[in-house]
């Protein structure tokens, strides 16, 4: 069976495909990933080999910045149109990838729609890669404008667990999320617990460049709330993004960029953007999240969590030093957050893992 695998340029859309395209290649699959010309690199250093199929995808940031300012729906709209025009750019370059390699299926996470598109009019069966809690149905409207009608997958692949999902996506397929973290390296202190509560602050790669202009000046007074309340934080940001911030308080044991898989396990709290790497990542860790939701899909993830008894979600209208401070001290010291967040990691390990999911492409394949 050939898999080929399609994604946006975007390493929190790529990342959740790499468990599956591995466990395809260890159970004697041939696999090709596509993406814009600009992404191969990214995808290079994940092992798995990669042909471009459309040049650099320098839209993005436009559609991003464009959306900044308006409400949720005009945002999600706007973001879905960017996406969208980059799969019209790689159109070509997907039919001559599929007319030369011929996948039998093609795997495809739920923003990059030149894969289905093209394997869809080759009769190519396609499999949806969902991510996130919300429906993000202007996602799929702008992609509609731009491209025309778009094909109906023929399995979606779900890694959130059924309790925190919502009624549209009843008939998804469940797989338990496996964290790939890129090339981050593990610091050697991340394999021991602190002596004192540690707090893992982030806000994943897409937020602090494009939508946090002076991030430091959000982020550093909450550094030194917490540090005030005896805690260790450390920083999970890109190096580029720390690079201007001014001197951090002694609390802050690491800034930079961090593998959260393993450095979760040490971490007593996390305080994050909603993403949905982050946030089912600290839920299989079983720890208690405070989420602070800015755009797309992290308004439900938050909710999810919030519904789940695992967390508490602030909105950045009500964002304050002294407001993170007090979340942070109530979810580290009433238990319920943690067990909340334990039976939720009970149910993600439960889910099939994506060895388990292999002989369902190898159905549709055939």
């Amino acid at each position: 069976m050939r898999v080929l695998f399609s994604t946006i340029p975007l390493s929190g859309h790529f990342f959740p495909m790499v468990p599956l395209a591995w466990a395809c290649r260890l159970a004697g699959h041939e696999v090709l990933v596509t993406t814009a010309e600009n992404f191969v690199p990214t995808v290079a250093r994940s092992g798995l080999p990669v042909v471009a199929c459309g040049p650099a995808a320098d839209g993005l940031d436009e559609a991003f910045v464009l959306a900044k300012g308006h409400e949720l729906a005009e945002r999600r709209y706007a973001h879905g149109k960017g996406f969208a025009r980059v799969a019209a750019r790689a159109l070509p370059g997907m039919a001559a990838v599929m007319d030369s390699w011929r996948p039998d299926v093609v795997v495809s996470e739920r923003a990059e729609h030149a894969g289905p598109v093209t394997a869809a009019a080759r009769g190519i069966p396609v499999v949806e890669l969902h991510w996130a809690v919300a429906e993000l149905g202007e996602y799929r409207a702008s992609a509609a404008a731009e491209l025309g009608d778009l094909p109906t997958a023929s399995a979606v692949l779900n890694p959130w667990p059924p309790s925190l999902r919502l009624s549209y996506s009843d008939g998804h397929r469940s797989m338990c999320n496996v964290d790939y973290n890129g090339d981050g390296r593990v610091p050697i202190w991340a394999l021991r617990p602190a002596d004192r509560p540690r707090v893992c602050v982030t806000f994943g790669t897409v937020l602090p460049q494009l939508y946090l202009d002076d991030a430091y000046e959000l982020v550093v007074p909450v550094l030194e709330t917490l540090a005030r309340m005896n805690m260790e934080i450390v920083v999970a940001v890109d190096e580029k993004v720390a690079a201007g911030w001014p001197p951090l308080p002694k609390a802050v044991r690491h800034v930079g960029r961090l593998p959260l898989s393993e450095v979760l396990r040490t971490c007593d709290l996390v305080v994050h953007h909603g993403g949905q790497g982050t946030t089912l990542t600290a839920l299989a860790a079983s720890l208690p999240q405070l989420v602070l939701p800015t755009f797309d899909d992290q308004f439900d993830n938050a909710a999810a969590v919030v519904r789940a008894g695992a967390g508490i979600c602030l909105p950045l209208a009500d964002f304050t030093p002294a407001a993170i401070g007090e979340h942070c001290g109530e979810l580290l010291a009433v238990p319920r957050y943690t067990e909340a967040a334990t039976e939720v990691a009970g149910e993600m390990f439960a889910q099939l893992r994506p060895a388990d999911v292999v002989p369902l492409l190898a159905r549709l394949a055939s």
